[in-house]
C-alpha cells in the first residue's frame, strides 16, 4: 500500500531525522507531513486526516506515549512509535497507550517501510472521500476544502476564479510539489510557456493574500526544480 493517497504524519523533534524520514517515505510513494513536537502534531491533527502516524517517544514537552493516549481518545489512526529505548517495559507502555507497533532506534529505513506497510495492510479499506481532509490550517488563515473558501478569522478572503481553482488543486495534495505544467493542465489551459508564466503571476497574487511575507512564502512554497507546493501547518 504505497500510493500518494496514503498520508503519513512524522512527529520527531530531531529536524535531521524528521527530514530524512520525510524524504525517504515520499520517495516510496507516500504523502508525508511532519511535526516538530506534540503541540505541532495536535494542530495538524485538528485540520488533517492521516492514515498512519510515525511518532517519536522521547520529545521535549509532551512525550510520544502521552500524545498516543491523547490521540486514542478521539481517533483510531494507527500509530508506530520510534524510540531509543528498547527495554520491554517501554515497549509495553507504548502498546498499552494504544500504539500499533514499536520500532527501536537506530533502525534501517527499509524496516520502517515494512512495518508501515504491514500496519496499513491490516487496516480496513476506506474511500478517498473518507480520508480527505476537510480543513487546512495556514497560519492565521484556514481553507475549507468542501466549500472552497479561505478565511482569516471570521473574515472571508475574496479569491478570484483562478485563485480559487489553484487552492482547490493544491488542497487536493498538500505537501506535494506540482509543476507549472501540471498546474496549467489542471486549470484546463493550453500548454505552453506563456500559460506557465501566467501561473507564476497567479501564484504571486495568491501569496499576497495568504503570506505574511510574500517574498519569503511559508505556506505556498517554491520547490526548486519541481514547482509549487502548499505546506499547511
Amino acid at each position: 500500500m504505497t500510493d500518494t493517497d496514503t498520508h503519513l504524519l512524522i512527529v520527531d523533534d530531531d529536524e535531521r531525522i524528521r527530514g530524512l524520514l520525510q524524504k525517504f517515505l515520499i520517495r516510496n510513494g507516500f504523502l508525508v507531513s511532519a511535526a516538530r513536537d506534540a503541540a505541532h502534531a495536535r494542530r495538524l491533527l485538528q485540520g488533517l486526516d492521516f492514515d498512519l502516524i510515525v511518532l517519536d517517544v522521547m520529545m521535549p514537552g509532551e512525550d510520544g506515549i502521552s500524545l498516543t493516549r491523547g490521540i486514542r481518545e478521539t481517533s483510531p489512526t494507527p500509530i508506530l512509535l520510534l524510540t531509543a529505548r528498547a527495554e520491554t517495559e517501554d515497549r509495553i507502555k507504548g502498546l498499552e497507550a494504544g500504539a500499533d507497533d514499536y520500532l527501536a532506534k537506530p533502525f534501517e529505513p527499509k524496516e520502517l517501510l515494512l512495518r508501515i506497510n504491514a500496519i496499513l495492510r491490516r487496516m480496513p479499506e476506506v474511500s478517498a472521500q473518507d480520508v480527505m481532509p476537510k480543513l487546512l490550517s495556514l497560519g492565521t488563515y484556514r481553507y475549507d476544502i468542501e466549500r472552497g473558501e479561505m478565511w482569516c478569522g471570521d473574515d472571508l478572503v475574496r479569491l478570484t476564479a483562478t485563485e480559487s481553482q489553484l487552492m482547490k488543486i493544491f488542497s487536493g495534495c498538500p505537501g506535494e510539489p506540482l509543476s507549472r505544467a501540471k498546474l496549467v493542465e489542471e486549470l484546463g489551459r493550453d500548454k505552453g510557456q506563456a500559460q506557465e508564466r501566467a501561473v507564476d503571476v497567479q501564484i504571486t497574487r495568491l501569496r499576497r493574500k495568504l503570506e505574511a511575507d510574500p517574498k519569503q512564502p511559508r505556506y505556498l512554497q517554491t520547490v526548486r526544480g519541481a514547482g509549487y507546493m502548499l505546506a499547511p501547518d
